[in-house]
């Protein structure tokens, strides 16, 4: 019978194991494609105290039961020892045809986790504790806003995943909800009342400067278009003779691009939105007073819009996040009753919430606004106060 190998210390050694001459154990291994691989440690097991002046790490036997395992599950050992940076980076490369919205995220993410401490940790290193602790620091040491903890972990949860997917990984470490640890501190744009409706319009209407945004933004309230889609709007879009606007793409502009067309937020943006007559005077206004240029400009296929500024460029959501703005400012600069905040995206969920408020089948409502779903749709009607609910019991009592 042939003598058991030892180590230094006496100890019988596993096979594949073996102690090198400077002190250090090896344990040799081959993974499912039948390549060979070595991991290395200066301890055999865990009780064996780390020498000094070495970087500290499992012991051989430790490391042993991780390969095992991972054999065992079809875990790609070695693997997990790229980076988070390199995973995302990997990631994002298996993304083709994302909107450049989309695109210009990624870029911040992967600037970000350049930065990061996170982003030069290896893969299998990182724990559910791990994600959720940074994820906290984000918010509460960093000073990032939920926002932008949302886009963060909106880009590592697929990554993660993807590893899980290509058997690197056992667990995605960014599984859990971002509600669990985080506080949602974002400021929700939320509808104004009617009467607020109602003295903006008529002050923009009566404003000699900003009257000529009154049919646009009377549209926006009562349409519940979003701004790029009302800004993509051409001529052939809107169909007087069957009193119907298609909306079945958006106008976007971004820096080093320009104008482009996209198609709507989700496909179930794309949608034909019945024209009432108040809001068919509006389209009619605007088309008869278009200041458009004589060579009118091309954008993917599409011309004939509606807006121009006074340089003869395409209006797209920018400027009218400017023009309320300098409304809203205007108002406030006159009255003391100061007018809350209002956006093109505050008008399209004024129109909502009127809608619903008014009755309106929550299906028949989810189709109008462009929902991919429901639930979206329904939130609106929890936006809802004592007088809404004492006039729902008025109607019930009058039955």
């Amino acid at each position: 019978m042939s003598e058991k190998r030892r180590d230094s210390k006496g100890r019988i050694l596993h096979n594949g194991e073996i102690q090198l001459t400077d002190g250090r154990y090896r344990f040799k291994y081959v993974d499912h494609n039948g390549q060979e691989h070595c991991a290395y440690s200066w301890r055999l097991d865990h009780n064996d105290p780390q020498p000094k002046g070495k970087k500290k790490c499992k012991s051989i036997r430790e490391m042993e039961k991780q390969i095992q395992a991972d054999l065992f599950d079809n875990i790609n050992t070695g693997s997990g020892s790229m980076t988070v940076l390199e995973l995302v980076q990997k990631y994002i490369a298996t993304r083709n045809n994302v909107r450049p919205t989309t695109l210009a995220g990624y870029g911040t993410v992967v600037n970000f986790l350049k930065k990061d401490p996170i982003g030069a940790r290896r893969i299998d290193s990182v724990k559910l504790s791990d994600a959720k602790y940074w994820l906290v620091k984000l918010q509460d040491k960093d000073g990032k806003s939920y926002s932008s903890i949302h886009s963060i972990r909106g880009v590592l949860r697929p990554a993660f995943q993807m590893a899980v997917d290509d058997d690197i990984l056992r667990k995605n470490p960014f599984s859990f909800g971002l509600s669990e640890v985080i506080v949602n501190d974002s400021v929700t744009r939320g509808a104004i009342s009617r009467d607020e409706e109602r003295k903006f319009l008529k002050f923009v209407e009566e404003d000699p400067h900003f009257c000529k945004y009154y049919e646009g933004i009377y549209i926006l309230f009562h349409t519940g278009l979003r701004i790029s889609e009302f800004c993509g709007l051409t001529l052939g879009d809107i169909d007087f003779e069957n009193h119907k606007i298609n909306v079945d793409h958006q106008l976007q502009k971004r820096a080093h691009i320009g104008y482009y067309i996209e198609s709507t937020k989700t496909t179930c943006g794309t949608r034909v939105l019945p024209m009432t007559e108040d809001v068919e005077v509006c389209f009619r206004k605007i088309i008869s007073e278009r200041n458009a240029p004589k060579v009118e400009p091309i954008v993917d296929g599409y011309t004939g819009f509606l807006y121009y500024d006074k340089d003869g460029s395409i209006t797209y959501s920018l400027h009218w996040d400017h023009y309320f703005k300098h409304i809203v400012d205007k108002y406030n600069s006159i009255y003391k009753l100061q007018m809350p905040e209002i956006t093109p995206h505050v008008c399209r969920h004024t129109y909502c919430s009127n809608m619903a408020k008014s009755g309106m089948n929550p299906k028949t409502l989810q189709y109008l606004m462009g929902h991919a779903d429901i639930g979206t749709t329904l939130n609106v009607y929890t936006h809802v106060n004592f007088e809404d609910a004492k006039a729902e019991i008025e109607k019930l009592n009058a039955v």
